[in-house]
């Protein structure tokens, strides 16, 4: 009996501790992160200067070979014109490195900024990063996807949840969307109704 409740307690913490380490994202009302780093044209994005302007909306996305990722930058982008209409610049955060940034830039003609996350540490202040399983970077290798690769030896095998935020004028978040169901994406339709009128 005593080492069913010993084995038993073990589980839960393990459990816990496992839990404890899978990101939970920012919430409504909190602080935004401050961050500054290259767009794919090279030029310099700092959030605070892009707040000055208006809210932004921020969102993460995993790559360039994820399809939902494909859909999600092509979606906000056909849209781009209703949301700059309320005075909100849209910034995409990406793990991947300058190829596969380039590659989601053409293949979806983007005129917002694409951010190149290198070593994570945006990902990492919104609490949006999880590493991936030795066994699912190998099944993902069968693929011709190889996470050190595609994002850099410095950011490895690390993804974000596809999470978006808006980010009000004064620095705090407005809006979340936060699903680790890399599927599920926010719409257009809803930043819109959730972004303050100009």
């Amino acid at each position: 009996m005593k080492k069913h409740t010993l084995l038993l307690l073990a589980l839960l913490i393990a459990f816990v501790a496992h839990a404890q380490d899978k990101p939970k994202g920012l919430n409504v009302g909190d602080k935004a992160p401050a961050f500054t780093a290259k767009d794919q044209d090279g030029k310099k994005v700092k959030l605070k200067s892009l707040l000055k302007e208006g809210p932004v909306v921020l969102f993460f996305y995993r790559g360039a070979w994820c399809p939902y990722c494909q859909k999600q930058v092509a979606e906000l982008q056909d849209s781009l014109s209703l949301i700059t209409a309320k005075g909100a610049s849209v910034v995409a955060v990406t793990p991947s490195g300058a190829e596969s940034v380039d590659e989601m830039d053409s293949k979806q003609n983007v005129s917002f900024h694409i951010l190149h996350d290198k070593g994570h540490k945006i990902m990492d202040a919104y609490d949006v990063t999880f590493g991936v399983d030795k066994k699912t970077q190998e099944r993902y290798k069968g693929y011709g996807i190889d996470f050190n690769k595609v994002n850099g030896a410095e950011t490895g095998a690390n993804l974000p949840v596809p999470a978006t935020y808006i980010i009000g004028q004064d620095g705090d978040i407005s809006f979340r969307f936060f699903d680790p169901n890399y599927t599920k994406r926010v719409t257009v339709k809803e930043l819109l109704k959730n972004l303050p009128s100009k």
